[in-house]
């Protein structure tokens, strides 16, 4: 049975996942950081503005879900499944997800921030054109 909305689940998964996305961009980061690369600064610059992007984002959801009284929390964790309570104004929803769907869903999320990442910046339209 569903106890939470929507929207509220939504915004729930959304952080759950977007918390892992961080944790592997701020890994890769550090690998990169550390390993003998010959050209490693336009790699540094892309992991620097999706971990900034996905900041932004999580403190959103962060800030959401606090006026919400809304929380994530990690029931347990096997080689196949977690488990993660949802907790929204007292109301509680236990949610199982495959391993490698939590997999997937952090891939699509990191490559929607590659993407953000690397789209062009808006040229500023000059008087003179």
């Amino acid at each position: 049975m569903r106890y939470l909305s929507d929207e509220e689940l939504k915004t729930a998964s959304r952080f759950l996942f977007l918390s892992m996305a961080l944790i592997v961009m701020r890994q890769d980061k550090y690998s990169l950081e550390n390993v003998s690369f010959k050209i490693k600064g336009p790699y540094m610059e892309l992991l620097n503005e999706m971990i900034k992007e996905a900041a932004d984002e999580s403190n959103k959801l962060r800030s959401i879900m606090k006026k919400q009284d809304m929380k994530v929390v990690t029931l347990h964790q096997t080689k196949s499944f977690s488990s993660y309570l949802f907790i929204c104004r007292g109301r509680e929803e236990e949610r199982h997800y495959f391993n490698p769907v939590i997999r997937q869903k952090v891939e699509s999320i990191l490559e929607e921030f590659m993407r953000k990442a690397l789209q062009p910046s808006q040229p500023s339209v000059s008087a003179n054109t």
